[in-house]
């Protein structure tokens, strides 16, 4: 373990480390504090969603308003049905094939949820990381409020050096995981709606969006095709 900032390092990898890594992490996330992570895309900066000073702590980290609410990770796709409601058979197509993955959905959410993610109009953004070491974070914690580990404007962190240079004294525990496999980011699909709208581009590309929504005769709604309209 090492220290940038305010904040403990722990490298992973090192599989060594692992198990006091995920205790520390969740022991911050527990008492209201960031923490930054290796996901399956680009290091995240994470809190407890159901934390609104902690959710209040992340966006002004990044230095983000309220109006740019952060997704929420689950580490299982039934929990989508605790956070999200009224959700189409289609994005249940999405789910089934890009879950655990880089597909980020965009749903109703519960009304009955007490939280505060910030100007969500109604909706909840959910994925499902496939990240073995988040995930298991995400059964102890719960599901979490998880942004781009980056100040905003600047690009996302893809390694644990730069996280800790942008957000070092801001965060409580670093998980250093290396490199990130993938720097592209998670693809984000709106699914309020009676067809599934593309809201960006990500690693999921559209044409495998459309082959996974090809059963329930639907296609994804872009830019393009909404001009054209």
């Amino acid at each position: 373990m090492s220290e940038s900032g305010t904040a403990r390092i722990y490298d992973v990898t090192d599989e060594e480390n692992r198990a006091a890594a995920v205790d520390a992490a969740a022991l911050a996330i527990q008492r209201g504090r960031l923490v930054v992570l290796p996901t399956d895309t680009v290091y995240g900066l994470a809190a407890d969603a159901f934390d609104p000073d902690a959710v209040t702590r992340l966006l002004d980290a990044k230095g983000r308003g309220r109006e740019m609410p952060p997704p929420v990770l689950v580490s299982t796709a039934t929990t989508l049905d605790a956070l999200a409601t009224k959700v189409p058979a289609y994005a249940r197509a999405l789910t089934d094939a890009f879950w655990p993955g880089p597909l980020t959905l965009v749903c109703h959410e519960q009304s009955s949820l007490r939280w505060d993610l910030g100007e969500t109009r109604g909706t909840v953004a959910v994925r499902m990381p496939d990240h073995d070491l988040m995930r298991e974070l995400l059964d102890r914690t719960g599901p979490l409020a998880v942004s781009s580990a980056n100040l905003t404007g600047q690009p996302a962190a893809t390694d644990a050096a730069a996280a800790a240079e942008m957000l070092g004294d801001k965060v409580a525990i670093i998980v250093d995981g290396g490199e990130c496999a993938d720097a592209v980011p998670s693809t984000i699909v709106d699914v309020t709606g009676e067809r599934p709208r593309l809201l960006r581009l990500g690693v999921v590309s559209v044409a495998q969006l459309d082959e996974a929504l090809a059963e329930h005769d639907v296609t994804v709604e872009t830019d393009v095709d909404a001009t054209e309209g």
